[in-house]
């Protein structure tokens, strides 16, 4: 049997504790966020026996508006009562505003600043334990980063400094709240995009714990071996979450038994087998549901139909 021992030890990130080191990484599964059957998607993962999910990406702007603290804690509640820490990704989803990072107005950008001001409150009050800015895989945010997608020549582009001013701002604004409400503030970036390297998202990670980043979300965190690309960043001392087939529990062993990461993120292989997390701990490897990288999944997404799996009828 596995020597699985380093998956299942707890983890403390400020008042926090996180039961073991495997994450639910935030997938959009088109079940909604505050639907019955959203929260019964999210409360199988964490009766499952994750320590932390994430909550799908979710427009800023939808809070406040659709989304209230009211209609959000059954969310977070279901997911507290399955034993997890609930946190939620954000991204701009700017309504009738460009997504180009050269297009945009400075009002603009200040506004959407403000907007994940909004969402972070609501987050916070309807009990999320953190939010995480999706800064990752050509998305607005990663696109500010990137100088080849980036062709500002003001504060908001033109060098390193200016690259990084919108994550930095971001993650300053949820700080300010996160300190009175007790939340948690993550990020997750690619760490090898267009037109910049390993080198300058050191740099990043670096700016933006300074800023108040608790917790770094590098995805994809793995190249030639598990978690070689997230490796980098555990040199600053916080938290690091590693995602790419850890699903593989040899994969995910080795990269938290390398020091590589401290938490690792199975998606795929929870969207198959909910109990995934519970049945590694308790040795049952042949009960696993395996995902077959069939794609059924990312098709269903795309369709925009709840997502499922082809697996699933094996049961």
């Amino acid at each position: 049997m596995n020597d699985v021992k380093a998956l299942f030890e707890p983890l403390q990130v400020k008042n926090k504790i996180l039961r073991n080191r495997i994450v639910m990484p935030p997938m959009v599964v088109n079940r909604g966020v505050i639907t019955p059957e959203s929260c019964e998607w999210y409360s199988s993962r964490a009766k499952g026996g994750v320590g932390m999910v994430i909550v799908e990406s979710t427009s800023v702007v939808r809070f406040g508006l659709d989304y209230n603290a009211e209609n959000l804690r059954p969310l977070v509640d279901v997911i507290h009562h399955g034993g997890a820490l609930a946190i939620i990704q954000l991204y701009p989803g700017m309504i009738g505003q460009p997504e180009i990072p050269v297009e945009m107005t400075i009002e603009q950008i200040e506004q959407m600043v403000s907007q994940y001001r909004i969402a972070s409150e609501v987050c916070a009050e309807a009990g999320f334990d953190g939010v995480e800015p999706h800064g990752a895989h050509g998305y607005l945010l990663n696109q500010f980063f990137s100088p080849i997608q980036n062709k500002r020549t003001d504060k908001y582009g033109d060098t390193l400094e200016g690259f990084m001013r919108l994550a930095l701002d971001i993650v300053k604004t949820i700080r300010e709240i996160a300190d009175k409400k007790d939340m948690l503030i993550l990020y997750r970036h690619t760490p090898i995009g267009a037109g910049y390297d390993i080198e300058e998202s050191l740099i990043l990670a670096e700016e933006l714990i300074k800023a108040g980043l608790d917790i770094l979300d590098v995805s994809p965190a793995s190249d030639s071996a598990p978690a070689d690309n997230a490796a980098p960043f555990t040199k600053f001392g916080i938290p690091i979450i590693a995602v790419n087939e850890m699903d593989n529990v040899d994969r995910a062993c080795e990269a938290l038994r390398e020091k590589r990461a401290s938490l690792i993120a199975v998606g795929r292989g929870l969207i198959a087998d909910p109990d995934w997390t519970n049945k590694v701990l308790e040795g049952r490897m042949d009960e696993i549901v395996e995902c077959t990288r069939c794609n059924e999944c990312f098709r269903d997404l795309s369709k925009g139909i709840p997502v499922g799996c082809t697996q699933w009828s094996i049961e």
